[in-house]
């Protein structure tokens, strides 16, 4: 039996998806595949290092080469619950499966919910629909410098966003709201997976800009998760990015804000010099927001590049007694149809110094597989979902 592992980090590369999931046709998606159609899509698709670990040993990538010898251990996870959202995707990754998939409002909220809103702040409210967060500045923000409205807006995902100029709505105003819009949506009818505060800055369409003081209102998890577990038995748990709001802060023993990849990855590489016991996990949201949801494709495929770039400086920054985990909480293929997530596979790699050989963790059956791991990993009593592969990293 190996060694356990002082620590695990889990690097979670959102919405890069690697092929559609056996149930794709249920949610629309048959066909969907985020990497492949990427790396189709580009001249050259340049990811060495997640292709020394195995990426490409996981299913042939154009362009991308299958390691003869790679690294570290590679597969796909495969979700169990009933939705393809950032939400479900994180939770069953620690342990918790979604039966029933939370609400979304693809003709915006309903009537009812607007009044109560309008009411509880003494404001208008204008948009309703779902929308780009960037269009919806571009066609509601001048309006709103004017008249002091609050913008609410959906998406594809279950969410309530409000956008809020910070000069007309000052922020600790718009959390207040927010969080009385995050107590109301807790149950049905409504049942909204994340209230969303998206403040931005500027006079014009020409300048409007979102800042870094955006803040999710995530439901709390429905059961304790392997964060929880962890946490009760004195270990670290250092979230990164927006994980602590994805799980309402439970289980969490330090939160660390980042505003994008680039700032998300430098702030990984600097804790990894520090000394900890227990886990760090990193959400990288801008490959999903900037360009999943856009279809963007050349930015998609660069922020992999980036994020590929800045690997090697992991690996450094890593000790022997260090785990890597990198992997996805569901697709947005950008050139699917839509705006909509993807239902997909999730690409799996391990890394770690004392690995002498990589391997095959094969197709792995939920999500939670990852959060047994560590629950094994650390000593503490295995979760209701997911089966460990932890045997497997000799």
């Amino acid at each position: 039996m190996l060694t356990p592992f002082k620590r695990i980090h889990v690097v979670v590369i959102d919405s890069v998806g690697i092929g559609a999931a056996p149930d794709a046709a249920q949610f629309g998606d048959v066909g969907a595949d985020t990497l492949g159609h990427i790396a189709e899509s580009v001249s050259q698709l340049n990811v060495p290092n997640m292709a020394g670990l195995g990426l490409a040993n996981i299913r042939p990538l154009k362009g991308v080469s299958k390691a003869e010898q790679p690294s570290g251990y590679y597969g796909k996870m495969q979700e169990i619950s009933a939705s393809k959202d950032t939400l479900t995707g994180h939770w069953e990754m620690m342990g918790i499966y979604v039966d029933q998939p939370f609400s979304v409002f693809p003709d915006g909220f309903p009537a009812e919910l607007i009044e109560k809103i309008e009411a509880f702040s003494g404001r208008k409210v204008i948009g309703n629909k779902p929308a780009s967060g960037t269009d919806v500045l571009d066609e509601l923000g001048e309006q709103q410098l004017a008249s002091g409205d609050l913008i609410v807006y959906t998406s594809a995902d279950s969410v309530l966003q409000i956008a809020a100029n910070e000069a007309v709505i000052p922020l600790e105003e718009l959390y207040r709201i927010c969080e009385y819009c995050r107590e109301i949506t807790r149950d049905e009818p409504y049942r909204i997976g994340r209230i969303i505060a998206r403040p931005y800055v500027g006079d014009c369409r020409e300048n409007f800009t979102r800042t870094t003081n955006r803040h999710d209102y995530a439901l709390k998890p429905f059961t304790p998760t392997v964060l929880d577990a962890l946490k009760s038995a004195g270990n670290d748990v250092v979230a990164l990015g927006k994980i602590s709001d994805i799980f309402d802060g439970e289980g969490i023993t330090r939160s660390i804000r980042t505003s994008g990849n680039m700032d998300g990855m430098d702030k990984f590489i600097s804790l990894l010099s520090e000394p900890f016991h227990g886990i760090s996990f990193l959400n990288l949201v801008d490959f999903d927001a900037l360009y999943g949801h856009r279809r963007d494709v050349q930015g998609y495929a660069q922020a992999l590049e980036e994020f590929d770039a800045r690997l090697p400086a992991v690996f450094a920054g890593m000790g022997q007694d260090d785990l890597l985990i990198i992997t996805a909480d569901h697709g947005n293929d950008p050139t699917a149809e839509g705006t909509d997530h993807t239902r997909e596979f999730v690409p799996l790699l391990a890394y770690s110094k004392r690995f002498k050989q990589g391997g095959d963790l094969a197709i792995r059956q939920a999500f939670a597989d990852l959060g047994a791991t560590i629950a094994e990993n650390f000593g503490l009593e295995k979760p209701n979902y997911g089966d460990s592969f932890l045997n497997k990293l000799i």
